[in-house]
Formats: structure tokens, sequence, C-alpha cells
């Protein structure tokens, strides 16, 4: 018995959830001129805009909790001041973000859906939630889509990266 207790103590930390450090910074990088780094201040210049509540489903559509008294700042605000590395403006219709989290989770737009669709106002770097900032939430830099369907899809957490591709 006694060896029993000993592997199930020793084989715990293999089977325990990994905890994620709480990301404080991203970086853009990929099809621009120039990479750079934002960090939870510098997110602090961009207009902050009142999001409402969010209901948070699954793939299948199914509800799982929602959260109250959002407020972020958009997307495009924040990539309004990087260039794309394209040889002209119609090849913007092919780049596409791949906004990647610490864990590894990754979520894709397209240039054309951020700036020629609705959905683009609409999608956001939460800095409030619940009453708290995003430098006091356990999963800082956190992203959401307002008009996805099945939203809990494009929820990402610990935002770490977005890397700017260009289809071929």
């Amino acid at each position: 018995m006694f060896k029993f207790l000993l592997l199930m103590f020793l084989s715990a930390p293999v089977f325990a959830q990994e905890v994620l450090k709480p990301t404080s910074s991203f970086s853009i990088s990929g099809k621009v001129d120039k990479a750079v780094t934002i960090t939870m201040d510098s997110l602090k210049q961009y207009p902050l805009k009142e999001m409402g509540s969010f209901k948070i489903t699954n793939h299948l559509g199914d509800f799982k909790h929602q959260d109250e008294h959002l407020k972020g700042v958009l997307l495009k605000d924040v990539l309004r001041n990087t260039v794309f590395s394209v040889g002209s403006p119609k090849l913007l219709s092919q780049l596409y973000f791949v906004c990647s989290a610490a864990d590894g989770y990754a979520v894709v737009y397209s240039w054309n859906e951020l700036y020629n669709t609705p959905v683009g106002d609409q999608v956001f770097i939460l800095m409030e939630k619940n009453g708290k900032t995003a430098a006091q939430l356990p999963e800082n830099i956190q992203m959401a889509s307002m008009l996805d369907f099945k939203t809990g899809r494009r929820y990402l957490h610990n935002l770490s990266k977005i890397t700017v591709a260009q289809a071929q």
C-alpha cells in the first residue's frame, strides 16, 4: 500500500494541469516592416470601449458562462500603426493574423475580416472584465470576437503573439 501511495504522490504532477504565467505583453511580427512588442501599459493609450456582457459558448453553441462589464481596445486600433510588408494594396487581401496564446492555442482572423466587415469593429483585447482590470486577472491579455456565434472558439487567454502571414 505504501508503494502505491508513493507512486501516486510522485506521479501527481504529471497529471496536474499546467498553470501558465499570465502574459503582460505580446509581439506583432511576420509580414510587417517592423516587429513590435505591445505591453499592458501601451494598451492604455488606445480608446477604451464599453463591450457590455459576453456569453461564452462552446463549439456546439452550448452556454458555458457569462462575463460582465467588459471594456476593451479594438485589435485594429492596436494594429493601426503596423505597416504590412506587401507589394501592393490588393495583396492585403492575402494577409491573415494568427493570434497565439502562451499555451499554444491559436485563433485566426483574415485582413478582410478585420478591415472589411463588421467583425473588425468587434474584435477586442480586454482591458476590464467582471469589475477587474486585465492586470488583476489570472489570464491577463485576453481577446474576444463579440460577433462570433460560438464565442468560446476565439476567446483567447494569455495572448503572447500575433503573427501576420500571407496566404499563397
